[in-house]
């Protein structure tokens, strides 16, 4: 009997494969163990051979990848198309039947009537013109001041489609933050005309330039309106003495605020707003200040460490004037001999405002012989001001006031040769040259609590200052 195995049954010797389930079971066994030997005898080598092979799967195919062509080699076809233009006849009725507007804006005169403002606008509409002159809303495009800014809108035939005019508010507290918006617009077979507020918008604008002679010459040249200029010789009057220190060479820079109705460029006041970040370099000192709100809702003007810019007694009674006569001996106007002029006198037309220098009760307002109308307002650690030759008084005996608070207006009441302010400073019962009071006295100091966020408000400050003084920099030298 032959009892060679069976190759079915039997187990491959050559390849070591299992031939019955339960050979299979204990080659599979034997089998694992081997690996475990082996992966626990050589981990690093048999690491590095997955890697090897992975690397060859990616070479691989990298190398089977195809390359996309190269553009210049791809072919090119050129496509010639005929494109016939359309008759001309249906365009030219096109653009007969299409309803042209035209928009026009112009500023109001004092000499302006309904016909010659519509005509200006470029509006031929006999009814618009006959509204606007009857209407008691539409009137007041031509009532009051001059200097409203209209903008109207009409049709190809010359009548109106709309007419907007834009002026102050009248509302005294509302004037400077908002406008009055009168618009006039069809209403059926006639017109209707309606007024509103609206709040002026703010834009920053930003400008520097260099003194050669005065102040206002240097802003016009730089394109900075003057009521810009007035507010930096407010803003810097315990800094410099505008009148008598200013140095040619001096530089400014400043980044001051433009209003703006409806997104158009206001023409009262020049559309200025606040400076809000200002530098002036005075004989080789740099004097810089920053308006700042603090949590209270209360703003002011501080340099950048914080020190306010605001003093117990401000530099002047006017917000920008001439110095006349100062206080020194002089000959005397009207008496005619040399006489010692214990005061300031400010050259201003009749009727600029006058406002008081720092806190305090009015001690006395009325007619005072060579004095004319004037008012002495008195104020902490016995000292007094005096207000003379005003040509009004607006304040009251015991009345207190706040810094700024405006006392009268400029006359030539009394004594006086012209209209102008005579101002003085009483200490202890003596009166002391106004202008050195004013820079000796004492600042006004930031809360310790608003520190922090200032240090921030500040920082951002000076970069906007850095940026004035580039741009124009940049101008200058394409110019």
């Amino acid at each position: 009997m032959d009892h060679t195995p069976s190759p079915r049954r039997g187990v491959d010797r050559s390849g070591g494969n299992p031939a019955t389930p339960l050979e299979s079971l204990d080659w599979l066994q034997r089998r694992a163990a081997r690996a475990r030997t082996l992966i626990s005898t050589h981990p690093r080598a048999l690491a590095a051979g997955v890697s090897a092979a992975l690397l060859g799967f990616a070479a691989t195919a990298f190398g089977i990848a195809p390359l996309a062509p190269d553009a210049a080699e791809l072919p090119r076809q050129v496509i010639t198309e005929t494109v016939e233009a359309l008759p001309l006849a249906p365009q030219l009725e096109a653009l007969a039947d299409h309803s042209l507007e035209l928009s026009r804006t112009e500023i109001t005169r004092t000499s302006d009537t309904a016909d010659s403002l519509l005509r200006r606008l470029g509006v031929a509409d006999p009814q618009a013109a006959s509204f606007l002159a009857r209407d008691p809303t539409a009137r007041r495009v031509l009532q009051g001041r001059p200097g409203k800014l209209v903008t109207a809108r009409a049709r190809g035939d010359g009548t109106l489609v709309e007419l907007v005019a834009r002026f102050p508010s009248e509302t005294r507290e509302l004037y400077g933050t908002h406008f009055t918006r009168l618009t006039v617009t069809p209403d059926g077979d006639g017109w209707r005309a309606q007024a509103e507020l609206a709040p002026l918008q703010a834009q920053v604008r930003m400008g520097s330039g260099t003194i050669q002679s005065t102040l206002f010459a240097a802003t016009d040249a730089a394109g900075v309106p003057d009521p810009v200029a007035m507010q930096l010789a407010e803003i810097f009057s315990t800094d410099i003495d505008f009148h008598r220190e200013l140095r040619r060479g001096d530089t400014f820079s400043v980044v001051y605020e433009t209003l703006t109705a409806d997104g158009e460029p206001i023409v009262w006041n020049q559309g200025t707003g606040r400076v809000l970040a200002s530098e002036f370099v005075n004989d080789g000192r740099t004097h810089q200040a920053v308006w700042y709100q603090g949590r209270d809702g209360r703003g002011a003007y501080y340099d950048l460490s914080g020190q306010s810019k605001r003093r117990t007694f401000l530099a002047s009674p006017l917000e920008f004037s001439r110095v006349t006569s100062g206080f020194a001996m002089r000959m005397h106007p009207i008496l005619q001999r040399m006489r010692a002029h214990k005061g300031v006198d400010y050259a201003a037309p009749t009727g600029t405002p006058v406002r008081v220098v720092g806190d305090g009760v009015v001690e006395f307002a009325g007619w005072q012989n060579g004095y004319g109308n004037v008012v002495v307002v008195a104020h902490s650690n016995h000292r007094k001001t005096l207000y003379a030759h005003l040509s009004r008084i607006d304040v009251r005996q015991g009345e207190r006031l706040a810094q700024g608070q405006h006392v009268g207006a400029v006359g030539a009441t009394g004594w006086a040769t012209g209209p102008h302010l005579h101002f003085e400073f009483i200490a202890g019962g003596v009166q002391q040259d106004p202008l050195l009071i004013a820079k000796a006295s004492e600042a006004v100091s930031l809360a310790p609590t608003e520190k922090p966020l200032f240090e921030q408000f500040a920082q951002t400050a000076k970069l906007k200052l850095e940026v004035a003084r580039s741009v124009t920099t940049a101008s200058l030298g394409r110019d």
